[in-house]
């Protein structure tokens, strides 16, 4: 058995400690940060997913910005693939071409994924009912935000807001 074998066990609870000082001392928002930074999950109550931020990613020169940022003022609207074109005077093809080059994924991806984000920070700081957080974030109803949110996470937006509201209780 390497020594690393006997040193792992020791880290994991060392790392809930600190996690649980941080919520003490700073908040859960500054323990939820630390916790996804150092990718381990704010609290640990047997299920052991991975809560990564994976924000939208600033490119160098960047051409999609301002339809980026119009649709992420609306997300709670629904948005169409033409009318972010239409934010840069660009035709439907080529908007979409330039956002995958930018961005790396589709349009469409990417405002699911900052809906899953915005569903995310309200489920972590609110305690707006899931059928009002769905609306805020754009998926229209608790059971579509529900099953967005099991694809992106893995885990249902119960079980998300359990696991980051102060140190895993509701």
């Amino acid at each position: 058995m390497s020594s690393l074998t006997h040193w792992t066990p020791a880290v994991v609870p060392g790392s809930d400690l600190c996690l649980h000082l941080l919520r003490r001392d700073h908040g859960t928002a500054v323990a939820n940060d630390v916790a996804r930074r150092t990718v381990v999950p704010p609290h640990r109550d047997g299920g052991q997913a991975q809560y990564i931020q994976r924000p939208l990613p600033e490119p160098q020169t960047a051409t999609t910005t301002a339809a980026r940022a119009w649709a992420l003022g609306r997300l709670h609207e629904p948005i169409q693939l033409r009318d972010m074109a239409a934010q840069e005077s660009r035709s439907v093809r080529t908007f979409t071409r330039r956002f995958r080059e930018e961005v790396g994924i589709s349009p469409g991806q990417g405002l699911t994924r900052q809906r899953v984000e915005r569903a995310r920070h309200l489920l972590e700081s609110s305690d707006l009912s899931m059928d009002q957080i769905a609306h805020d974030a754009g998926f229209g109803t608790a059971q579509s935000m529900r099953q967005h949110l099991q694809g992106a996470l893995g885990v249902t937006p119960t079980a998300y807001r359990r696991t980051f509201r102060s140190g895993g209780a509701t």
